[in-house]
């Protein structure tokens, strides 16, 4: 099943400021929060696609990979690149994004709780790990087809002696005596205006809820070791240079037990040593002899494929473009189709030549049919250009 356009999830236009975007999901949280919900699953289903789709819309990076490749840009398919598609749990979404809605803290924080029951869901905080960033070096090929690249990254792992709690045994810690396991304190302050009741992270816990009495020896407490771990990447067919895709949930994992961070891929392209590559569209450049342009021939051209073979006609003309159409790169917006192969002909000028090939060309020159005499068509190179590209 495709996933449905960002823009249309929040029901925004493409030229909407952050702010209206940013409203624009407030308006579709609310109505879809599983508190005025209970017990609809389409309900949560939109929820979680509203909060996918602001997560993208709202990075100004994400929004711009987004506009121009879709959602291959940002890498959203069912390997769980990006969004919140890879098995994000509500508490995530919250914690991600209370900020917008006046949490505090980074913590988990439900925002509607005084609107649908009393504040039940408002709750610890869950930390959250830090994104890592590398690059991908792929041939003109593997761009051409896409690939599965297995890649090995030093990264933040959890700790298996405690399992990520950063309890010595799993298990040596108790209960926050100030927020009583709650994560969060309510504070009641007298103003001119009343009395007012702020409630944020509990200062002695940090807004986990319960204290370690004992921290894991391998991990010093932290639930986090530095190791590695091999990432298994799918990369759709025509990405390019310096496009970036994002796997949720591969980068450091947090400390005790919190949401892993993001690995961003960076595309880089390793030059073909015979195409050239333009956008969707492939150049290659092939080169023939003078009698070969006069008395015409036939060639074999490279292709992403394989060779194939094309017919020059006699007369042609240095500079000429022949187009084998649909050889070129597929679109990484797969609906907008395939480029294609753009063979430019060169004529090669001897550079020395002998006694006896001096005299041959000279009588050739002097015959009629090898002085110039340039149509309007050749003339304009521009035109000719022009209809190529069209």
């Amino acid at each position: 099943m495709s996933k449905r356009d960002y823009y249309e999830i929040l029901e925004v236009s493409r030229s909407s400021t952050p702010e209206e975007i940013k409203k624009a999901y407030r308006q579709q949280a609310l109505r879809y929060h599983p508190d005025k919900n209970p017990d609809n699953k389409a309900a949560e289903e939109k929820f979680k696609e509203a909060a996918e789709a602001y997560e993208v819309l709202s990075d100004p990076e994400k929004r711009k990979r987004y506009d121009q490749f879709g959602h291959a840009g940002v890498g959203n398919n069912s390997q769980g690149f990006g969004g919140f598609g890879g098995g994000m749990t509500m508490e995530d979404i919250f914690s991600h994004f209370g900020d917008i809605f006046g949490g505090g803290g980074g913590g988990f924080e439900d925002p509607f709780g005084s609107m649908f029951g009393g504040g039940g869901r408002r709750g610890k905080t869950v930390n959250r790990g830090s994104n890592l960033r590398v690059k991908v070096k792929l041939t003109l090929e593997e761009v051409a087809h896409g690939v599965e690249k297995k890649i090995k990254v030093n990264k933040y792992v959890k700790c298996n002696t405690c399992k990520g709690t950063g309890a010595k045994g799993g298990s040596s810690y108790q209960t926050c005596s100030t927020c009583h396991g709650s994560g969060h304190v309510t504070r009641v302050t007298s103003t001119f205006l009343g009395q007012m009741q702020t409630t944020s992270a509990c200062p002695h816990c940090g807004g986990e809820g319960q204290i370690i009495t004992d921290k894991c020896p391998d991990c010093a407490g932290n639930g986090i070791i530095k190791g590695e771990e091999v990432i298994s990447i799918k990369i759709p067919a025509g990405v390019a240079e310096g496009m970036q895709l994002s796997v949720n949930g591969k980068g450091n994992a947090a400390a005790r037990g919190g949401v892993a961070g993001d690995l961003f891929v960076q595309i880089e392209e390793i030059e073909h040593p015979l195409l050239q590559r333009d956008g969707d569209n492939l150049h290659y450049a092939h080169y023939i002899t003078i009698s070969d342009a006069a008395l015409g021939t036939s060639a074999e051209v490279p292709t992403i494929d394989g060779k194939v073979k094309i017919k020059i006609e006699p007369g042609t003309q240095s500079g000429k473009v022949l187009r084998l159409k649909g050889k070129g790169l597929p679109n990484v917006n797969q609906w907008e189709g395939q480029g294609d192969l753009l063979i430019t002909i060169h004529v090669w000028i001897p550079k020395t030549l002998s006694k006896e090939e001096k005299a041959l060309l000279e009588k050739l020159g002097k015959a009629p049919n090898f002085q110039p005499n340039p149509s309007s068509r050749d003339k304009n190179i521009f035109s000719r250009m022009k209809d190529y590209f069209e």
